[in-house]
């Protein structure tokens, strides 16, 4: 299983931040590099300069939201991320999407999100072969789509999306590379997310998706009280008709119930256990603040780089 770590800078940092942020997880071994795209700066923009200054690390979004993106300025992003990275090292570029939120789609962008999965299957009709390199020809109900991308020096990049509903899962695992969850605890990634996503890979040819599992985690001798700060860190996910179904599934009540906290030992054998069900990528969200856990949280997570 590999180890990623995700950017705090993207949101509330500069660009040099987020570079010094990648430098470090390089450093400690980090496989990947994760951004996520919420209201800072631009996920894939800002990986192609981290691409540039920070070669031989991969570097993923988690996730870009496709609402606001064309199918075909996403893929000519993503390819120019790509081209950005592959001049500088072989990390390459995971493209994470996802929908988004009803409340963020209709109400902060004044767009429709009245059938969403309808949406992700014509997305991805039209995003992958782009990014593969051939010509699109596609009429459906929300685009219609016709011509061809070159960008020199790029190659299609892994895609994987945040998937957590049974059709949305479906469509992914036909069509895409494997999926990217947040707020989806190891009880339903064996239960539900990677058994459906592996069938439907199965029945459309595909090879074994990847399932990348990003989870707040941190060591710590105090385990009640780093509940209750996950809790509190990550209040707005408890709001997310999408997320809190996910929770309710795994019988937790709110983010902090999802929290990989507890000793080394304790942490150690919960992270070992998202391997042994199939997690092929954990993005540790390290959330405490003390130096002395963060310092043995990422020496247990060292354990597997």
């Amino acid at each position: 299983m590999h180890i990623g770590t995700m950017s705090d800078a993207i949101n509330g940092g500069t660009i040099d931040d987020i570079v010094n942020e990648a430098r470090a997880a390089k450093d400690a071994g980090a496989h990947t590099f994760w951004s996520s795209q919420i209201f800072g700066h631009d996920a894939l923009t800002a990986l192609a300069i981290v691409g540039r200054e920070v070669p031989g690390i991969e570097l993923g979004t988690a996730v870009v939201p496709t609402y606001p993106r064309h199918p075909w300025v996403m893929a000519q992003q993503a390819l120019s991320t790509v081209a950005a990275i592959n001049s500088r090292g072989d990390g390459g570029l995971c493209l994470g999407i996802g929908l988004s939120h009803q409340v963020v789609v209709e109400s902060m962008w004044g767009l429709s999100y009245a059938k969403p999965v309808r949406h992700l299957r014509e997305y991805l009709s039209v995003l992958m072969p782009l990014l593969e390199g051939k010509p699109v020809k596609f009429e459906g109900e929300e685009f219609r789509v016709q011509g061809a991308l070159a960008a020199l020096g790029s190659s299609r990049p892994s895609v994987v999306v945040a998937a957590l509903g049974p059709q949305m899962l479906r469509i992914t695992g036909t069509m895409a590379d494997g999926t990217s969850t947040w707020c989806v605890g190891p009880k339903t990634l064996r239960d539900l997310t990677i058994p459906t996503l592996r069938q439907a890979a199965a029945d459309a040819g595909r090879p074994d998706p990847r399932v990348v599992c990003a989870l707040p985690i941190a060591v710590t001798d105090d385990v009640d009280a780093a509940r209750k700060r996950a809790a509190q860190v990550f209040a707005v996910y408890d709001s997310l008709p999408s997320y809190k179904t996910m929770m309710n599934r795994e019988g937790v009540d709110g983010p902090g119930g999802l929290a990989i906290v507890g000793t080394e030992a304790e942490v150690r054998d919960q992270v070992a256990e998202l391997a042994a069900i199939g997690v092929t990528d954990f993005n540790a969200g390290v959330f405490t603040s003390d130096p002395e856990e963060v310092a043995r949280t990422q020496s247990v997570l060292s354990e597997w780089l």
